[in-house]
């Protein structure tokens, strides 16, 4: 689908390099995780667990949290809550940001191919979220993120450590940048 007139094309270069994405396992530590973030960091608002009105209610308290430190707000879906951008599969993102997800090379054209304005590409490490999975590793993740006319985000088992190991200065985790452990 072609970029609306009513939303010109984000600055890519402004784009964040750190991402937390939102999870079930990780919503204890979601606050405090936000508030330790470097100023400008993003977040993905996932929640899948939640139905509507909480998904609504949870969003709108971690989106505050989240423009109180000058984070982008993404959510995944196409509603439109006032988020900054939109995250999903090439086919289903909303207006603002457009945010994609890519396992492989097919699904990273076709990121392109939707004017996707960054994509998460993941594995990239094995990950509690897929246990088991295949994973790109470090030489399969930069050579598609080559190929890649947009910014890439490395996700997928990031940790800081990681992220330094790669070699890759955009990424996002789940766990990687919360602690859920009680203070």
């Amino acid at each position: 689908m072609p970029r609306s007139q009513h939303h010109p094309e984000p600055d890519r270069k402004a784009l964040p390099l750190l991402w937390l994405l939102s999870d079930a396992r990780n919503d204890a530590g979601l606050d405090a995780g936000l508030q330790r973030l470097p100023r400008g960091s993003g977040l993905v608002y996932r929640h899948y667990h939640l139905e509507h009105e909480e998904r609504r209610a949870r969003f709108e308290e971690l989106a505050a949290v989240a423009r109180s430190m000058g984070h982008l707000v993404v959510l995944s879906g196409t509603q439109d809550w006032g988020a900054d951008g939109h995250y999903g599969a090439p086919g289903d993102l909303g207006e603002g940001l457009r945010l994609a997800t890519a396992h492989n090379g097919v699904e990273l054209q076709a990121a392109i191919a939707a004017e996707a304005d960054g994509v998460f590409l993941s594995p990239v490490f094995p990950t509690a979220s897929h246990p088991g999975a295949a994973t790109l590793g470090i030489h399969g993740f930069h050579v598609l993120a080559q190929q890649s006319a947009v910014p890439v985000i490395a996700l997928g088992g990031m940790t800081r450590e990681r992220a330094n190991e790669l070699d890759w200065p955009r990424w996002g985790a789940i766990d990687g940048l919360v602690s859920t452990k009680a203070a």
